[in-house]
């Protein structure tokens, strides 16, 4: 039981967070994008959400691509076209602004006076799809590469072509978009444009999970043949594999000209859950608590993600040396860390060499130090939030 003491340190937490969290952004649907047939799945218009810089902030740029996983068949589109990763009718209008988003000095040093755009997510394919035909019995939409040219075009049209500082930016499949559009984002900023990309939890792996099965590549396999991606994933890579490999970064952030940062947790919850053990992977739920608390996780279970965790290292370290790639690899179990205040920058944030990732990243950006660094194996960091869910909170791709 809590304490009066403790109830009162919670609470002022929690209304510091509150505080944190206290700027709300109207959703804006972009202009005559239906008629250009860049649509979510349902056929509505895409969304995203802008705060206007202001100060030494006015003329930079800082776009977060919304997460949300896919959809790799007409079944889960259309229970996906029901939802706010589907429609931007089921989107809320104001959408709170926190961490790298905040406009506070104190909880964003080096962006809180940017111009920052959320893009809502609404088309299953990290805004890679473009299937011209519409089937009229679903009356889905592939256009995820459509939405993401109109999105960029009218945000180009409000400023965005003046840009001295733009960074891309994403979590989970947004975080995989991100590397997918940065050279794209790039071409289509003026050529005096400082432009970088940065990827949190966006780093999927090309591994066999729990069973022995290739899940992971035969779902991303389906979502880029259902969404018709391969035409819009990077050439550098389709010019040498599979378009369907071509979904990993593992394949395509070596060639990526543009610079990058690599945020991720060695142990990403998401990935352990729906990649290294996924529903169809552990058919009798052994793996279910362990997914939920890593404190819950047996010895053989740490065991595997412990191999988890150097094949994906092993990856990482594989994309080959740059003196202009950023990384912040930390044995946190959790899944993006810069849209969630604690992780971004907080008292107890996590650290990896005395460094915040708030820290880390806008060190990155502004070249004031490149920051590369591949944290100790779990249980080391003791400054890590470990997320732990319930069981509800474990959703499938």
């Amino acid at each position: 039981m809590f304490n009066f003491k403790q109830w009162l340190v919670l609470v002022v937490c929690l209304l510091a967070i509150f505080k944190a969290e206290g700027l709300f952004v109207n959703i804006t649907f972009v202009r005559n994008a239906v008629a250009r047939g860049a649509v979510c799945l349902d056929g509505s218009p895409p969304a995203y959400h802008l705060h206007r810089g202001s100060g030494t902030g006015i003329n930079s740029w800082l776009i977060q691509l919304e997460g949300g996983g896919w959809c790799n068949n007409v079944t889960n589109c259309l229970s996906r076209m029901h939802t706010r990763l589907g429609s931007s009718k089921k989107m809320v209008e104001n959408l709170a602004f926190s961490a790298i988003l905040s406009n506070k000095k104190q909880y964003n040093p080096d962006f809180y006076n940017w111009n920052r755009v959320k893009v809502r997510y609404c088309d299953g394919s990290s805004f890679t799809g473009d299937v011209q035909a519409v089937n009229p019995a679903t009356n889905l939409h592939f256009r995820g590469a459509r939405v993401w040219l109109a999105v960029m075009q009218e945000l180009l049209a409000k400023g965005m072509r003046n840009a001295e500082n733009a960074v891309l930016s994403g979590c989970s499949a947004g975080g995989l978009a991100s590397l997918m559009h940065c050279d794209s984002f790039r071409a289509l900023l003026p050529m005096g444009t400082k432009v970088k990309c940065l990827s949190d939890a966006g780093f999927f792996l090309n591994t066999i999970d729990v069973s022995g099965a290739q899940y992971i590549k035969s779902y991303f396999k389906d979502v880029v043949t259902l969404h018709g991606s391969a035409k819009n994933l990077p050439r550098s890579c389709t010019s040498r594999l599979t378009p369907a490999m071509c979904f990993f970064p593992q394949y395509v952030a070596r060639q990526i000209r543009t610079p990058v940062f690599i945020l991720n947790a060695a142990y990403d919850s998401w990935q352990i859950k729906n990649i290294l053990a996924p529903r169809a992977a552990d058919p009798y739920g052994k793996w279910q608590s362990c997914q939920l608390d890593i404190k819950n996780c047996q010895p053989n279970q740490l065991k595997v993600m412990q191999d988890f965790r150097l094949e994906f290292l092993s990856a990482v370290i594989g994309l080959g040396r740059s003196s202009s790639r950023g990384m912040f690899i930390d044995s946190c179990y959790t899944h993006c860390q810069t849209e969630t205040q604690t992780s971004w920058f907080w008292q107890d944030s996590p650290i990896l060499n005395r460094t915040t990732i708030a820290k880390a990243v806008g060190d990155w950006v502004y070249d004031r130090k490149l920051f590369q660094k591949i944290d100790c194996p779990y249980p080391c960091n003791p400054t890590c939030h470990h997320r732990v869910f319930t069981p509800q909170d474990a959703p499938p791709i």
